[in-house]
Order: structure tokens, then sequence, then C-alpha cells
């Protein structure tokens, strides 16, 4: 039997880009052969280096990326932008090479917004390099690519889930990835056992913070515990421990989020129940009834802010373009799986990238 052709969009969505890969491997296990692609942002980068043939190459480096090997790739810029990308977008031209798009095995289309003229551009030729940087240009976090009296930055801000391009492609199915789907999806981020030497070093960087902040320890140690749990699935307890007097109902708490490595944001932990005070020698309980609600109030920062406000845009534009072009297949990715920054967590957004388009496609399947 021939193979169904595919007409692949992969969306914007910072981090949660990542989960295109899982999409992609679920596409291919099934059969399918995707004959075009066409991306925005992370999707602009995801889609270009399969395109390109080495999206295991990819793979495998960014699932050995932990927290402290993404703040080393963290390039600070004071210019219409808090990064240059230049150590990002460098290791993955190391990756690929110098190509254009036309020598690509499938066509392939970047969307960039010209904040000159106002208007989307796509690339659709040229330099591939060039085109993902500016398709993943995101305003206030990556520096702007210039191009003559062009200003390009990131797509989404006017496509973010680019179906139009291939609309025309004459293949049997439109598969679109969002990235910013509702919160009423009901998936949640797996839990994957990280490596030992992972976890040593992870920490390792906590601790030595929580050291550095000894008017803080105790509230450290909270949030220390709770990173802990979160890359320990094999964890029994459900969530951190407190100490007593945070188990009680408190105002406003300024913790730092180390793990994130965001500014100072105010969190407010919230006990379902209050616990006895545990001797510090003993086992976490066990009880899902022990479990404690973290909530973020607000955006931790002037960076934070901007990209929230950015994503919901985004996700207001992106049921836009699927109600004015209805892709068959629409794998949605819920925006609340991760934050837009957390691009330490590759495996755990892979499988889930892959565990939501089986569903899609079981759906689709079983329609037939």
């Amino acid at each position: 039997m021939t193979k169904k052709t595919v007409a692949l969009v992969l969306g914007a969505g910072g981090a949660r880009g990542y989960a295109h890969i899982g999409a992609i491997e679920e596409i291919e296990r099934r059969g399918y052969a995707i004959r075009c692609v066409a991306g925005c942002s992370m999707g602009a980068v995801v889609g270009g280096i399969y395109a390109a043939g080495r999206l295991d190459e990819y793979r495998q480096w960014i699932e050995r990326l932990d927290y402290l090997d993404i703040l080393r790739l963290v390039d600070v810029s004071f210019r219409m932008g808090a990064i240059r990308g230049d150590k990002v977008f460098g290791q993955i031209r190391r990756l690929l090479g110098d190509l254009n798009i036309e020598d690509l095995r499938i066509p392939y289309t970047a969307v960039a917004t010209d904040l000159t003229h106002q208007k989307e551009v796509w690339f659709q030729e040229g330099c591939l390099h060039q085109a993902m940087r500016a398709s993943a240009a995101i305003p206030s976090l990556f520096t702007p690519v210039m191009i003559g009296n062009r200003t390009l930055v990131d797509g989404g801000l006017l496509n973010p889930l680019p179906i139009v391009p291939v609309v025309a492609s004459h293949c049997d199915l439109v598969v679109a990835v969002n990235l910013n789907g509702t919160s009423a999806l009901p998936y949640e981020m797996p839990m994957i056992e990280r490596p030992a030497a992972f976890r040593s070093r992870f920490d390792r960087l906590l601790e030595s913070l929580n050291s550095r902040l000894p008017s803080r320890r105790r509230q450290a140690q909270a949030v220390l515990q709770m990173e802990r749990n979160i890359l320990s699935p094999t964890s029994m307890a459900p969530g951190p421990w407190f100490p007593e007097d945070l188990c009680e109902p408190l105002p406003e708490i300024p913790v730092q989020a180390f793990a994130h490595g965001a500014d100072e944001q105010v969190v407010r932990v919230r006990p379902r129940r209050r616990p006895p005070l545990p001797d510090p020698d003993e086992t976490a309980p066990t009880s899902a009834t022990d479990a404690v609600v973290v909530d973020a109030v607000g955006p931790a920062s002037l960076l934070d802010l901007v990209n929230q406000s950015f994503e919901v845009m985004q996700t207001s534009l992106a049921q836009y373009k699927i109600a004015g072009y209805p892709p068959d297949v629409l794998i949605e990715v819920p925006k609340r799986v991760c934050r837009f920054f957390e691009f330490y967590k590759a495996p755990e957004l892979i499988a889930l990238g892959r565990r939501i388009a089986r569903d899609a496609f079981d759906r689709y399947e079983g329609r037939r």
C-alpha cells in the first residue's frame, strides 16, 4: 500500500516545542509519510531540523541538556532582547551545517514577523539557519534578525500555527501541532527518571543556592525538596514536606524560584490539611492527603510578564487559524504542562507529544 502523505504544521510555544519531536515520531510510526512542513518559532526550528534529516542527532543533544547546560547556552544581551541566541543557534548550525531551504529533502516554510512592514514573512528559500533564527526571535527574549531594512521577530506574533503555507500541498492529510492548547485538556507531564549524575549535579546547585541564603534557609529547603520530588518519580511523597510554621495558612511569602532560574516571585503555600510536625530524620509521608498546593501569584519578572502576555495572544490567534483552516488531525499540547523557558525538560515533553499524537490519531482513524 502507498503511504498516506502528511502536510505537517508545527506551532509556536517555547520549550513545549520539544513535543513536536514526539508527534513526528508517532506520525512516522503509524506509517504516514511527511511530505512538507511549515513551522513557527520552535516549530520552525524542529521542522527545519527534521527536513534536513538530523532530528535524531538533535534529540540526542537536547535530551542530554540539564539545567546547568541550559544556563551555559544563555548569552546575555543588553540590546532589544535578553539573549543574543548565538550559542544556541551556533550549536544547531554545527549540527546542520550551512544549508539552503531549497536543498532540503522536503518543502519547508518558516514563518517570521516583519516589524518594519507589519506583515508575515515566509522563508521558502535561502539560508535555513537564518530562517529558523528569524522565526524564533521571541520578542524580549531573543534579539531580532536584521535583513536589509527589515526587523524580523518571532512569527507567533501574527501566525503561531501556520496552516496556510501547506494548504496547497496536495497531501492526503494536514496535521497541525498546536502548543497553546486549553487547560481543560486532560494531560500531565510524564515523570521520567533522571540519570544519577544529573540529579547529583542538580542537587549540588540547589544546595549551593540554599547555603548562600541563610536567612531564608527553611523556605529554600522547602523549594529544594519540591524540586527533588519533581525530578525523582521514585519518591513516594506526593509533594514537599514543610516545617510546621509553613503549614499554617500564611500570607504571601517571597520564595526564590531556584529551579527555574527566575527572579524572586511570590509563592503561596496552602496545605490541604494540617499534618503533625515530623522528625527531620524520618521519611516524608506518603498519603495523598498530605500533598500541598503551590500557586505562583502573578508573573515573576518583567520578562515573565511579557512572555505570559505573548502566550495569551498566541492562544487566541491559534484558535482563529484552526477555525479558518481546520486541519484533518489536530494535536493539542496544553500550554499549562510546562513554563515557556523550561528547556531542560526535553525527555518529558517528547514523551508527552508522542502520547497526545497517539490519542489524536486514534480518534482520527477511529472515525474513518
